[in-house]
């Protein structure tokens, strides 16, 4: 029998704990824990889950990782043609990880109405684009059809459709250069707007328009088997340096591979400090909550100062009488840690159902609402960590008990 949890059980269950000076502390400590616990849960599930949103947005436009023509080209127009005719198309079996790949072309253009006028990047897709992730961000019409014959179907960002003043059903007139050459007569498309999307990413939004890629094979002359470039998807992004460097040594050497990290660092660096800001949360929200925790313990240790001395004269070691209060200490922790979770995964939840809250300046996150991310491992972590960490900064106050003579203590009122 545990003769420490017995004792702590005791006086945890006693209805003289109840109405105890040291109730109302007690209490404090463990509100404390679980506003703590709530504050970190969202902190994580907010930093992790914008993290991944803009990431999987990125993503959405660009693939993980792109192959290209090995070129001094920067720019994101397609200018030399890549066979299609690749070891790793239509499936990469030579790495383990990656989910799809698909074949993709863009030219720079200009959408061209009666009373306006915009640039834009036709992106050329065709029947083996993943359209999955486009699904999310449809928000008015349908996703173009480009599986059997060459079609003017396009898809439009709402931003774009809103400057040129177009909506679903409209046509308008677009305009290529030939050969980059602006002397040459444009190549002149009329195209069909089927669906409007809006991933509130303005610097894809207000560029890319989606098109059926023969139409650029056409404009640039090339054949049938000619794209641009291959786009790369993973199934798992944290593998993504890791399977850069893989893919880029299963290519051809004519060929170029680049992944969105090192294409769009400024961003990734941004999200990057989401982590310090958790961290940091997390750190001062723990410290608060073992603050709270060691008043509470030692305010415990005075009021049963008489108790310490009976249980010292009968032959109980210091350590055995600390385990005593800091078994009863772990007891409070984890109420905390019940209502906290409680509270922060209600809380969670509903944001993610609901996106109840949104960010008031929304194009700076490039998205309208505060995104939600929580896993089991997470929650698991978390939990255990915050227990440990308070017990072990309970350590020190607990002591105190060693310093506690029978004597003075029995005689103590």
């Amino acid at each position: 029998m545990n003769l420490e949890l017995f004792i702590a059980k005791r006086l945890i269950t006693g209805k003289e704990h109840k109405i105890s000076i040291s109730a109302p502390i007690i209490k404090i400590a463990i509100a404390a824990i679980a506003i703590g616990v709530v504050m970190m849960l969202i902190a994580i599930a907010s930093g992790v889950g914008l993290k991944h949103k803009i990431r999987e947005k990125i993503a959405a436009f660009n693939g993980h990782i792109q192959i290209s023509n090995y070129d001094n080209n920067t720019s994101e127009v397609s200018l030399f043609p890549i066979s299609i005719h690749q070891d790793f198309y239509p499936e990469f079996k030579n790495v383990e990880g990656v989910r799809h790949v698909q074949a993709v072309a863009t030219k720079g253009g200009i959408i061209r109405t009666e009373d306006t006028f915009e640039g834009m990047l036709a992106k050329g897709v065709g029947a083996d684009y993943d359209w999955k992730v486009f699904q999310e961000y449809l928000v008015d019409g349908r996703l173009p059809d480009y599986t059997g014959k060459l079609n003017d179907e396009v898809l439009i960002s709402r931003m774009m459709a809103n400057r040129l003043q177009l909506g679903v059903g409209d046509t308008f007139f677009s305009f290529f250069l030939k050969d980059g050459d602006a002397s040459k007569m444009p190549n002149n498309r009329r195209f069909k707007i089927v669906g409007i999307y809006d991933s509130g990413f303005e610097e894809f939004d207000a560029t890319y328009v989606f098109v059926d890629i023969r139409h650029i094979q056409r404009m640039n002359k090339w054949q049938d088997d000619e794209i641009g470039n291959f786009e790369v998807f993973l199934e798992d992004f944290d593998q993504l340096d890791a399977k850069s460097n893989e893919i880029y040594g299963k290519t051809l050497s004519s060929l170029d591979s680049q992944n969105i990290k090192t294409k769009y660092r400024s961003i990734f660096d941004w999200l990057g400090l989401f982590d310090f800001n958790i961290a940091l949360i997390i750190g001062i929200m723990i410290i608060v909550g073992g603050i709270n925790m060691i008043t509470a313990l030692l305010v415990l240790i005075l009021e049963r100062t008489q108790m310490i001395g009976i249980l010292k004269a009968l032959g109980s070691a210091n350590w055995s009488i600390r385990k005593v209060f800091l078994y009863n200490a772990a007891y409070l922790i984890a109420i905390g840690l019940f209502w906290g979770n409680l509270i922060g995964l209600g809380v969670i939840f509903l944001q993610n159902k609901y996106r109840m809250f949104k960010f008031p300046n929304p194009e700076e996150y490039y998205i309208e609402y505060i995104p939600v991310y929580m896993d089991v491992p997470t929650v698991l972590v978390l939990n255990l960590g915050v227990m440990f960490l308070c017990l072990l900064m309970l350590l020190i106050p607990s002591y105190i008990i060693t310093k506690i003579t029978p004597v003075k203590a029995i005689q103590f009122e």
